[in-house]
């Protein structure tokens, strides 16, 4: 799942991300609306979490043009004002969701979680294959009735990889709904995470490499 969270509080701003980041999100930060706004036209995010109140740009402007380009991302929108009138105001620009300041934090990830969930055509919250079972919603996962300890990436693509049930997936995909901005595409961190998530899955082996295409189960 890919999250881009535009917030001008960079304090604010940076714990969101690390706490999105550690249930297995690849997340993006800017901090104010114009750069929020080139990020989220320039990138496939699932979820933007969209602070309403943003220098250079007011969110609602924000919404507004994603809206008008087209930006199948969905759109989560906080503010510190939670009053009826901002409720319907914010989802009347196109926004998906609204979510009022101060927040509990696992509030906001089972927001993010619906939102990404309406932002592709339904997958069911366990995957499973074979011996391997992954469930999405407690972001854990397992083989044969073991526990696999999966880094955030490694967990990322395996999710990916079942949900797209046997279609093969590129790498460059990968690096589009797993990996964050700062992931250079050449440094080879597919093929990395892929080696050590097949380690980790352990025999039988379940991914293939479809040669030109990508990987799939």
């Amino acid at each position: 799942m890919r999250v881009l969270v535009v917030e001008d509080d960079e304090e604010a701003a940076r714990m969101v991300a690390v706490g999105l980041r550690r249930t297995q999100m690849a997340v993006d930060v800017a901090l104010d609306g114009p750069s929020g706004l080139e990020r989220a036209l320039c990138n496939d995010y699932d979820v933007i979490v969209l602070d309403r109140d943003l220098p250079g740009m007011h969110g609602d402007e924000v919404c507004a043009e994603l809206v008008a380009a087209g930006c199948r991302s969905r759109v989560l929108m906080l503010t510190a004002a939670a009053t009826t009138e901002d409720l319907v105001d914010g989802l009347g620009l196109g926004a998906d969701d609204y979510l009022p300041k101060p927040f509990d934090f696992p509030a906001l990830v089972a927001r993010i979680g619906a939102l990404a969930r309406r932002s592709h055509p339904a997958v069911p919250p366990v995957l499973s294959h074979g011996d391997i079972v992954v469930d999405t919603a407690r972001r854990t996962a397992g083989r044969a009735g073991r526990t696999l300890a999966l880094a955030p990436k490694e967990f990322g693509v395996l999710e990916l990889l079942l949900a797209s049930k046997g279609r093969a997936v590129s790498a460059e995909e990968l690096l589009e709904r797993v990996w964050d901005e700062a992931a250079d595409p050449f440094t080879g961190a597919v093929k990395v995470t892929m080696s050590r998530l097949r380690t980790k899955l352990g025999d039988p082996p379940v991914i293939e490499t479809v040669a030109k295409l990508g990987y799939r189960i």
